[in-house]
């Protein structure tokens, strides 16, 4: 049963459970001894609801009709009875430097909706208006950046990556003025609202923040709310097991999102430690990026485009980087940190076994048990590591095309295999990449040595094919795609954005007619602005 939303059932376990800022005045400021602050957002002039997404308005019980009272309620014009709005109050490191208070700048949670089943989501509003947290910013976000979380958080769900969730897109009918590549030519840009759904948004800075004042009181409240509402299989240990517990927890859902990154192409761009979720989900999509290109040094931030902290290949090392300032900020509650340390010494091996397992699979294995295979294994993937990256090839395109190739077959001609795979290579001029001597050296010995390992493994041509195509998506939201919607739903084209969640709905499936949302980045999109890298600006 569905319901209004002014009819769902609202709960407020953050506010009425964690220490508030006594202050209720929205200046910004230092927030001290407190957890959140209390603040409501600012109405817009014109709400538009562009798009509401039905998959969450299930988790909701909401309905999913689209009314003018829902669009008032998403744009932050309205607050509904029982909903407690209040911005949170936390750190982080940015760019590995500690960057002290950070805080919801220009997000408001709304509350916590509790379904029929008795799950609850906290619904969140980004792009609402400032908070006590917004420093010099406005709490604005424009429709460019509203749309692309939008349709990466969905997009993410479905290619079944840990995420926070999007309910829906908002138009506010009023003009925000960004510099969208901070080059001293700012423009005002159509502003936009999107509502975020998640379990739970706190994050490694809100344990930073407390720990770093040297506030213990707060942070053990802190720290037991968190287990009581987002891991309570630990209630009832004493608190140093509660955090060697959780700690561990987290570090294993903190490998497995970012080996999912890492199967997909996903890049986040900006991994803070305020962008990182204690539940282990993909948390805050901004300048973040697919890979068109195979290319483990790729950043899609232009704000790392000089050190490249953030590149494709450096998420997991980032990753154990990240939980080592969350261990170290719950080294506070304990006074034996040996098993904190244990886990972040652990976490590399961790990551390694769970990577190892996830590429076998993209290429339609199964791990081997004896020690020998695991190495000749290991072997095989970094070969192939070595042959991607020897020439410019799109890897989505590439493992689909993998499916198809008959490697079960060793007698089967190095023509053939170029056939099924050469459409997945950037070409420059007239020659392909595969005419290239050392390119074609190294495809056509790891083909080989790849034909070796599915005939050990004796997996059929059509369970092979099956198994890569449900690790190996046809379809992702490519930067340069995403912004062709953008464009034309900002000329009023709203079905635009419509066909591209309808297609990321299904990413593993071949979906006739929608080609183009699967063909390689064109040229004119290279370097043209939000088509490849993108800035933190929205």
């Amino acid at each position: 049963m569905t319901h209004s939303i002014e009819s769902l059932t609202y709960r407020s376990r953050f506010v009425d459970t964690l220490p508030a800022d006594p202050r209720d005045d929205n200046r910004t400021r230092m927030v001290t001894g407190a957890v959140y602050s209390r603040v409501a957002p600012t109405p817009v002039s014109a709400p538009k609801l562009l798009a509401l997404v039905p998959e969450v308005c299930a988790l909701l019980d909401l309905d999913p009709e689209p009314t003018p009272e829902l669009a008032e309620v998403l744009a932050g014009n309205r607050i509904i009875s029982g909903m407690k709005p209040y911005a949170a109050c936390y750190g982080g490191h940015q760019f590995g430097n500690w960057a002290s208070q950070l805080g919801d700048g220009r997000a408001i949670n709304l509350g916590e909706v509790e379904n029929s089943r008795g799950e609850r989501w906290e619904v969140q509003l980004k792009g609402a208006g400032p908070t006590p947290y917004s420093r010099r910013a406005d709490g604005r976000a424009v429709l460019r950046s509203s749309l692309r979380e939008l349709v990466c958080s969905e997009a993410m769900h479905h290619l079944g990556v840990p995420t926070t969730r999007a309910l829906s897109l908002v138009l506010t009918g009023d003009g925000v003025e960004r510099d969208m590549f901070y080059d001293g030519n700012p423009e005002v840009e159509p502003g936009a609202i999107t509502c975020r759904v998640a379990p739970s948004f706190v994050r490694f800075g809100h344990f930073e923040i407390h720990a770093s004042r040297d506030d213990r009181a707060t942070l053990e409240k802190l720290f037991r709310y968190t287990v009581s509402t987002l891991y309570p299989q630990f209630e009832g240990l004493s608190l140093p097991e509660q955090v060697a517990r959780l700690f561990d927890e987290v570090a294993e859902r903190t490998a497995t999102m970012v080996t999912h990154w890492m199967r997909v192409g996903f890049v986040h761009g900006v991994m803070n430690t305020d962008n990182m979720s204690i539940l282990g989900l993909t948390i805050d999509y901004g300048p973040y990026g697919w890979l068109d290109v195979f290319d483990p040094g790729w950043t899609p931030n232009t704000t790392d485009a000089q050190g490249k902290r953030y590149r494709f290949g450096n998420q997991p090392r980032i990753a154990q980087w990240n939980l080592a300032q969350l261990g170290n900020a719950l080294t506070f509650l304990v006074d034996d940190v040996a098993p904190l340390q244990n886990t972040i010494d652990q976490w590399p091996a961790l990551f390694a076994k769970k990577h190892h397992t996830m590429m076998l699979r993209k290429l339609g294995l199964s791990p081997l048990d004896d020690a020998a295979s695991t190495q000749d294994d290991i072997a095989l993937i970094d070969a192939l590591m070595e042959a991607l990256t020897s020439a410019e090839v799109d890897p989505t395109i590439f493992y689909r095309a993998l499916a198809k190739a008959r490697v079960e077959d060793p007698s089967t001609p190095w023509a053939h295999h170029r056939a099924t795979i050469e459409h997945a290579f950037y070409s420059a001029g007239s020659s392909h990449p595969l005419d290239n001597e050392l390119v074609r050296g190294r495809f056509e010995a790891w083909l080989r040595r790849y034909s070796a390992r599915v005939q050990r493994e004796g997996v059929a041509a059509q369970d092979r094919a099956a198994r890569m195509n449900k690790e190996n998506p046809v379809y992702i939201p490519r930067n340069y795609i995403a912004q062709q919607v953008i464009d034309r739903v900002a000329k009023g084209d709203v079905a635009a954005l419509e066909e591209l969640l309808a297609v990321i709905r299904r990413p593993y499936e071949e979906q006739p007619g929608r080609e183009a949302f699967a063909e390689k980045r064109p040229d004119w999109a290279r370097q043209k602005a939000g088509c490849s890298m993108l800035s933190c600006s929205s």
